[in-house]
């Protein structure tokens, strides 16, 4: 199954030309190419697929649909190679073995889903 999930810019920057940005689906971290949405910006919330955002979105919008696919079981491991985290203070959790925020894949753990690109 292919979803779109919304997340929300946590930083901007430039990857060998092209436009690119740390997102944040609700705890879970990727690294996201922007070439299809220029005006997204820190703070904005897109929806990506395969690894681009595709569209912006308001925040209502993005906590209602995280929302929907925390409550459909194995909804969204196939794009982002994990659950969602259950919301609460902070919004999300720590990966195993990395600090909060670091997206890289733990030793031994396969770096497949939406974002994912080395």
């Amino acid at each position: 199954m292919c979803l779109g999930i919304p997340g929300q810019i946590k930083e901007v920057h430039d990857s060998g030309g092209l436009p690119m940005a740390t997102v944040d689906f609700g705890g879970v971290r990727r690294e996201v190419c922007l070439a299809y949405t220029p005006e997204a910006a820190t703070g904005t919330y897109v929806i990506v697929h395969v690894g681009f955002a595709i569209t912006t979105v308001d925040e209502a919008e993005a906590r209602r649909t995280l929302d929907v696919l925390r409550a459909m079981d194995g909804a969204v491991e196939g794009e982002l190679g994990e659950a969602l985290p259950a919301p609460g203070p902070g919004g999300g959790r720590a990966r195993a073995g990395r600090p909060n925020g670091d997206a890289r894949p733990a030793p031994g753990e396969r770096g497949t889903g939406a974002g994912t690109s080395r």
